[in-house]
């Protein structure tokens, strides 16, 4: 799962696992569907997103793709809030609401729900915009305009 700061736009994927490498193929998904720059990524400090770039797939691509890699302080809201927040959000709304009778369904689902977070439901951060609302008023404001 990935949250961007700005929007709060939601991604997120079902890998097979919590290795290295399964961390490093999200980040590329991202980059092929995102309009936007990621400057930052921040992560937790689990060891799937932790290492040598040479031996570390996720530090790898953040390094190939200048896109700087910093690491949450626990129960820190500063850093870490917004996604808590929406890990919360994905089990009250998504997760324990339905049963998934393959991997599939499940993977289907989700894709559903993030649709829904992204471009249905309101967020009262944002003013009561969905993040897909945030993101093309950005887009289509004159200052964006100007800044390209």
């Amino acid at each position: 799962m990935a949250i961007d700061d700005y929007s709060r736009e939601l991604h997120a994927a079902i890998l097979p696992d919590k290795t290295a490498a399964s961390a490093g193929s999200f980040p590329g998904q991202i980059l092929e569907e995102c309009a936007y720059t990621i400057e930052t990524a921040y992560t937790d400090n689990g060891k799937e997103f932790q290492g040598n770039p040479e031996h570390h797939a996720f530090a790898e691509l953040c390094m190939r793709k200048g896109i700087g890699q910093k690491f949450t302080r626990p129960a820190t809201s500063k850093t870490n809030g917004k996604a808590e927040r929406v890990v919360r959000t994905l089990m009250e709304m998504w997760h324990d609401k339905e049963h998934f009778e393959s991997l599939e369904l499940r993977r289907k689902s989700l894709a559903r729900f993030v649709n829904d977070y992204n471009w249905v439901k309101p967020h009262k951060a944002l003013g009561n915009l969905t993040p897909g609302e945030k993101l093309c008023l950005y887009f289509f404001s004159q200052e964006f305009v100007n800044n390209t």
